[in-house]
């Protein structure tokens, strides 16, 4: 049972993901919060990540800490992704397991899914497949951590649980263009296209790709109320259960952003995994129901986008 007086460790809680989770807990009433930037604690250091626990001695842990990026920074850093996850992973929820934590929460991603599996994506179906190529290093590490909670769990019945959100979204969003995900970038792409007064937009791929989005806000009152009510070791998937092709996506963004001239698609990139919509049943069997729309959270983010161009 988690209480509002507990400590609660959010490792990554300068993410995007992490201040989302940050601000739910607030919104809740959970007053004692703990945070350390990467600089302030490299949870790649074994020794680092111990020394901490020893001095904080956290109830509850929250692992929402990862190397995340784009397709092309997924495809060109495959050891980067893989070695970096691993040991963020391994690191913290040994220790959570050695100090006899109340509780974990680890994050993963819909992409520890099969390249071809069936649709929608149901939690039945991890590791009845080959993976997708160009993120392979990154979902390997994410199914071991996964299964490092399951197995923590069985063999030494580690309080832990695992959520894979599908692609997230929103507030303090990365919009860099060699490392964000596909949707900041694109709103970035037209902001500034907008902007600059740009005849055309070069959008990577083909556009038949079809993804599903999920507003931060939205992926943290679910993160945050299954951190609550949810003690499993089996993962639940986290999204809305509805896709949209790339193309349509660009399309989207474009209106919302104001341009009206030409979209070009570099076809001479990878798309990535062609389906990726995850089975949501057993999250919605849990009255856990997002309630922000793509346009609405699409809206939302190219104001916040221009607000944080201002400040460059």
């Amino acid at each position: 049972m988690i209480n509002k007086d507990d400590k609660i460790y959010v490792a990554g809680h300068n993410g995007m993901v992490g201040s989302a989770i940050v601000r739910e807990l607030k919104a809740r009433g959970y007053s004692s919060i703990v945070g350390k930037s990467s600089k302030e604690l490299d949870l790649r250091n074994p020794l680092a990540v111990q020394n901490f626990f020893n001095e904080e001695k956290p109830d509850v842990v929250i692992l929402a800490a990862a190397k995340v990026g784009g397709i092309l920074a997924n495809m060109t850093q495959q050891a980067d992704f893989m070695y970096d996850n691993l040991a963020i992973q391994n690191n913290v929820i040994h220790e959570a397991n050695i100090h006899k934590v109340k509780k974990l929460l680890f994050l993963g991603s819909s992409c520890i899914y099969p390249k071809k599996c069936k649709q929608p994506m149901k939690e039945e179906y991890l590791l009845s497949g080959k993976l997708e190529p160009t993120n392979e290093g990154y979902a390997i590490a994410k199914i071991a951590g996964l299964k490092m909670v399951e197995y923590f769990n069985r063999q030494y019945g580690f309080p832990g649980i695992s959520l894979m959100p599908c692609n997230l979204y929103g507030t303090n969003d990365n919009f860099d263009l060699n490392h964000s995900h596909v949707l900041s970038a694109l709103v970035r792409k037209f902001v500034d296209a907008v902007d600059n007064n740009q005849e055309e937009v070069i959008v990577l791929g083909s556009g038949i790709a079809r993804r599903e989005f999920m507003h931060v806000d939205d992926a943290a009152v679910a993160i945050v109320s299954l951190l609550e009510t949810y003690n499993e070791p089996e993962f639940l998937n986290i999204g809305t259960g509805i896709d949209i092709s790339i193309k349509d996506l660009a399309n989207l963004i474009a209106e919302k952003a104001g341009y009206t001239r030409s979209i070009v698609w570099d076809t001479s990139k990878p798309d990535g995994m062609l389906l990726k919509c995850m089975d949501v049943s057993q999250m919605k069997s849990l009255g856990i129901i997002p309630k922000i729309s793509l346009e609405e959270g699409i809206a939302k983010t190219i104001k916040e986008y221009t607000l944080v161009k201002s400040e460059w």
